[in-house]
């Protein structure tokens, strides 16, 4: 009874804000210089979590939070794993992968590039590597730049036939050359399908094992590894040709499939919509479909932007959505088999603020703290989302940024 009775107290609503009270946890600053770590966030087999942090200009870190023991650990350290002391633009200085698992339960991830600062150039970048951690031997294997100058950002395995598809990135504006390749495991050498120039590229798999790139213009490629062919697809929405926001040269696609491959879940950074692709055929079109919107807005359309969207064990598709930069902007939102269209779940909101001092000993602000403000009513809220993930208990776990941090929402919260 009474941890029914925490439980409610944990998610009942403010008295003008429907507040959706996290327990936080503070990912360790020491992995970071500007409390930032981006896409990369992950639930492993083991049950813990693995997540991504960038520490511009020195290097990036892999570390890993067990939510039995709520401890975080280092796992992965780019530099020493690699062997080589660089600084500045020449650093690894992200693990911003959308980080992937194995069906061995190795997590794969890559680094990136940071920025330039005075004096450098992007071209003092050598090239990021995918890398892998094994959490069953704690060891970590590396595979080479995959091309040079280009930084990695998203990498998934198929371990059943040995390999890895991997897409780069360049960090040019307005258009970022990103790409698709393919990684042979055992001989760590990469196959270039060519340049779909598309940023922020996610790879997903069919049940067929082939490989999915989203290319700019509004196409995707898809390649199968049992002819080793790559083709364009043209894309439809309800039955439409794909217009913006696919076709704009600024879309930034988060997808992920459902456990069964079969079905394709897209939300458009930018855009207040949740799509479905069906991944089951064979032609020359990815046909999808919208599902609807991520929040509601009656009359009038509801700007968002929503970098955080994960596929749970159970198919329910959960989302971070941001509609404001300011306490109680940032919402989560849930679509599963009992919804009939996506459920803005609740605003959300610290349960403990004491995990973390947003303000140094004479009340200023810390610096890169900037983004988790108190509410009117006194209620730490953040409001920028970088990742999300449901785990095999139901929970479902929120990183946002600027401070680093993870929150945990119990099954009891997320269903309600």
């Amino acid at each position: 009874m009474l941890s029914l009775l925490l439980a409610s107290a944990l998610a009942a609503p403010a008295a003008d804000a429907p507040w959706l009270l996290g327990k936080a946890f503070k990912i360790p600053t020491e992995y970071t210089n500007q409390e930032s770590g981006y896409f990369a966030l992950v639930a492993g087999l083991d049950g813990k979590l693995y997540i991504g942090a960038a520490k511009y200009g020195v290097n990036a870190y892999l570390v890993e939070f067990d939510p039995k023991t709520e401890k975080m650990k280092l796992v992965l350290d780019a530099h020493k794993e690699l062997g080589i002391i660089a600084k500045g633009m020449a650093a690894q200085a992200k693990i911003h992968t959308r980080n992937n698992v194995g069906a061995s339960g190795k997590i794969y991830v890559g680094t990136k590039q940071g920025y330039p600062e005075k004096g450098e150039t992007p071209a003092d970048y050598p090239g990021g590597y995918v890398l892998v951690h094994d959490p069953k031997t704690g060891k970590n294997e590396a595979f080479g730049i995959a091309k040079p100058k280009h930084g990695i950002i998203s990498v998934i395995p198929d371990e059943s036939r040995g390999l890895a598809y991997v897409s780069t990135c360049s960090d040019s504006r307005p258009v970022d050359h990103t790409h698709f390749m393919v990684l042979d495991l055992k001989t760590k050498k990469y196959t270039d399908l060519g340049d779909m120039e598309h940023a922020y590229a996610f790879i997903v798999l069919d049940p067929k094992g082939r490989a999915y790139h989203p290319k700019r213009g509004g196409t995707v490629v898809r390649y199968d590894p049992e002819t080793k062919k790559a083709e364009t697809l043209s894309v439809t929405i309800d039955g439409k040709p794909a217009g913006k926001p696919f076709t704009g040269d600024h879309c930034i696609q988060n997808w992920e499939t459902s456990p069964d491959r079969k079905t394709l879940w897209c939300v458009e950074m930018s855009t207040n919509a949740l799509y479905k692709f069906d991944l089951t055929k064979d032609g020359k079109t990815l046909e999808g479909t919208t599902v609807g919107a991520l929040l509601p807005g009656g009359d009038k359309p509801r700007r968002t932007d929503c970098r955080a969207m994960n596929i749970g064990p159970d198919g329910a598709v959960w989302a971070a959505v941001t509609e404001r930069q300011e306490a109680g902007g940032l919402k989560l939102v849930r679509f599963a088999a009992k919804d009939k269209a996506p459920v803005e779940v609740g605003a959300i909101g610290v349960s403990n603020p004491g995990f973390t001092s947003v303000t140094d000993d004479k009340g200023k602000p810390r610096p890169w703290h900037h983004t988790m403000p108190k509410h009117k009513d006194g209620t730490l809220s953040p409001w920028q989302p970088m990742g999300i993930a449901a785990t095999g208990d139901g929970s479902v776990w929120v990183k946002t940024i600027a401070p680093y941090t993870l929150i945990k929402f119990t099954k009891m919260q997320a269903s309600r």
